[in-house]
């Protein structure tokens, strides 16, 4: 380990830049030692949970889709599982499908804005996309044409691009017909070429030799890259159904941010997201990912933050190839959703957004009414365990002077994806006076 000359040192307020939201980060260095590190997430508090209680059991998926502007689908994804698990409803077959090619659209358009316009400058010495844009225009247009190809699946199969306004509870409004997925299928395979290139071109980036030191959780299903639900598993021998979430999981409050911080009952930290997924999926991988993974070096046993930029855009070229497999196969269903009826109950959802496992907890009374809801994002879960790893990268390189370490924090941070706005929960405040 390396230390720095100066007997104490002080990193405040980086505010965080190229991120979903508002954060700053503070380290504090005494005698070589780093002595506290403090991800701050001071936007102001978001009441979302607030907003659904009393609301009818019906409408969690068009409330929690205005969450995030980025992956509103995996809001509703996870509030209609929540929902139709309390009720007693497994929605399967073709609106199964459909739900999971809407997803493959989310994970495309989400993964490739963070690989290209957020991620990428900091391996390639820029400062922004737009400077990035000048230097590697073509990586740079063959991100937006990605992105752009991932919005058009939202769009088809939610009704639009940004909060769909065709998810509800079990299943959709209208669905579409196999002719509406024909030049969608055509999009796709141009988009898997894209997702190649993409592996390709992250795969040649410079990466600090790091290895995160967390407990990776993510959803896990033998049969396929778990997206909409499974079991939640982790590489430190969690093994539990997506119900008992609550039982293992627990969030507190820190005065320093409105997002609470999760931890691992009687286990510490842990880290959601791309690296997790590939840890206790990677077997699940279409083969064509597979492949691209293991040409650009990497699988189930990558720890590197840092490379999960290269995870990321594997996970796209997955998701672009499983989409075309999902429409191959689709016929249309019988009915666009199945009957739902409230039932006095509490239940549990779970899916995979592209920033990590993103659960729901919904109790509803005999009326259909919603008493109690619980919303734990990925970013939430991630928190102690960013501030964590920031602890020991920085404390390994405090040679550095301030400046490139200030760099080095934010891109570690940026490692993580962090949507800040989807993290803010309400807090309760107390004031001690002397």
């Amino acid at each position: 380990m390396t230390h720095s000359s100066r007997p104490e040192r002080l990193l405040e307020n980086l505010t965080l830049a190229r991120v979903e939201g508002e954060g700053a980060l503070r380290v504090e260095v005494s005698g070589g030692k780093v002595t506290d590190v403090q991800l701050r997430i001071y936007e102001p508090p978001r009441f979302f949970e607030a907003f659904l209680r009393g609301r009818a059991f019906t409408e969690p998926p068009d409330i929690t889709a205005r969450i995030c502007g980025i992956c509103p689908v995996a809001y509703q994804m996870s509030a209609c599982l929540a929902i139709e698990a309390a009720c007693g409803v497994t929605v399967d077959g073709p609106l199964r499908d459909l739900r999971r090619l809407m997803y493959c659209g989310e994970w495309i358009e989400s993964h490739t804005l963070h690989v290209h316009l957020l991620h990428a400058p900091d391996f390639l010495g820029c400062d922004s996309a737009l400077e990035l844009a000048k230097t590697h225009r073509g990586a740079v247009e063959r991100g937006l044409e990605l992105k752009k190809i991932g919005n058009e699946i939202v769009e088809l199969i939610g009704g639009r691009a940004v909060h769909p306004i065709n998810v509800r509870v079990g299943g959709f409004y209208r669905t579409p017909s196999r002719r509406d997925l024909a030049p969608l299928r055509e999009r796709l395979l141009h988009a898997r070429d894209l997702a190649r290139q993409t592996v390709e071109w992250v795969a040649g980036f410079d990466f600090p030799d790091h290895v995160v030191d967390a407990e990776l959780v993510a959803l896990h299903d033998p049969n396929e890259y778990a997206v909409l639900g499974g079991r939640i598993m982790s590489t430190g021998g969690l093994d539990i159904a997506v119900d008992d979430f609550s039982d293992h999981v627990t969030e507190h409050q820190v005065e320093r941010s409105t997002a609470l911080h999760a931890r691992l009952l009687e286990r510490g930290h842990y880290l959601v997201g791309p690296l997790a997924r590939f840890a206790l999926n990677y077997d699940q991988l279409q083969p064509i990912a597979k492949v691209a993974a293991a040409a650009a070096g990497i699988d189930g046993s990558c720890r590197n933050p840092f490379q999960s930029i290269v995870v990321r855009a594997v996970e796209v070229l997955h998701s672009c190839d499983l989409a075309v497999e999902l429409i191959d196969g689709y016929e249309p269903p019988d009915r666009a959703a199945v009957p739902v009826e409230p039932s006095e109950r509490t239940g549990h959802g779970a899916t995979e957004a592209p920033r990590g496992l993103l659960h729901h907890r919904y109790r509803i009374d005999a009326a259909g009414l919603i008493t109690d809801a619980v919303i734990t994002p990925p970013t939430s879960q991630n928190q102690a365990a960013i501030e964590h790893d920031l602890w020991h990268l920085i404390e390994d390189n405090l040679d550095v002077d301030d400046e490139p370490l200030r760099a080095l924090a934010e891109v570690a941070i940026r490692n993580f994806d962090p949507c800040i706005s989807c993290a803010t929960h309400f807090l309760d405040l107390t004031v001690v006076r002397s």
